[in-house]
């Protein structure tokens, strides 16, 4: 049996979704060395290069129903939520995108969809990991999508996409996006996550996960302790850049002790 899971893990298949994610490490290095128009079309590749990065690998290690089907219900998930909150300010508060996303969907931005999904299936793939239990596994990955995005809005309303009408009070060292904004991530991350739970369940194929989860998770890690380093450093954006290092240092120092055991 371990023979066959290392055999898994060593599939030529794997490398297109490993391939992907290192992708993803390179762009995102650019981001904060660009500006202006540079640092948009990078900002739109990193987000292309995550969504088909979670919907490759998981279609490679699930099959293609599951591919599929994350794929539609984070679309139908995402744009829901985001239009519901544009439209009357719940759940995270009232906020505006800016034109600079582009094209919209319910006055959605495409990308934000996307976005989605480069955070979703990173997030529960994780959680699979570090929680066994259905309903831990669950609030585990719901708290990584949400814990993703105390890490990201603060650059993306740095960047202009977007702006909160009463960006206060929110947590200590972040003045730009306020608490209902974290309310709204953990509400929606639960019922995204417990549905993206049962579509797995329901869709996978025999004997999956085929091959392992090494692009996914470098892929979350880059973006989170990646992104808070950026921050720290190039960006001028301290307070995120702490709440990245408390959020997510101990939950990858308990993957790498449980992937030793």
């Amino acid at each position: 049996m371990t023979t066959a899971i290392a055999q898994r893990r060593r599939s030529p298949a794997g490398a297109v979704p490993l391939a992907l994610a290192v992708a993803l490490v390179l762009t995102a290095i650019a981001y904060p060395l660009t500006s202006g128009a540079a640092r948009d079309a990078v900002s739109w590749t990193i987000v292309v290069l995550g969504s088909l990065l979670s919907v490759v690998h998981a279609g490679l290690s699930r099959g293609a129903r599951t591919a599929a089907g994350l794929l539609a219900l984070v679309v139908a998930t995402a744009v829901a939520f985001e239009a519901l909150g544009l439209a009357t300010g719940f759940p995270y508060g009232s906020y505006t995108y800016s034109d600079a996303l582009g094209p919209t969907l319910l006055g959605v931005p495409f990308l934000v969809p996307l976005a989605w999904l480069m955070m979703a299936w990173p997030s529960w793939v994780l959680a699979g990991h570090l929680a066994r239990r259905r309903g831990t596994r669950v609030a585990v990955a719901a708290a990584a999508f949400a814990a993703w995005d105390v890490v990201l809005d603060p650059q993306m309303v740095q960047a202009g996409y977007w702006t909160w009408t009463h960006p206060q009070p929110g947590l200590p060292g972040i003045d730009t996006v306020p608490l209902t904004n974290l309310a709204g991530w953990l509400l929606a991350g639960l019922v995204l996550m417990a549905s993206l739970d049962l579509l797995v369940a329901r869709t996978s194929l025999p004997g999956t996960p085929r091959i392992g989860d090494a692009a996914p998770l470098l892929a979350l890690g880059w973006m989170t302790l990646g992104g808070a380093l950026a921050h720290a450093g190039w960006l001028g954006l301290p307070g995120s850049a702490a709440w990245g290092a408390v959020l997510f240092v101990p939950a990858f120092v308990a993957l790498l002790l449980r992937s030793r055991r």
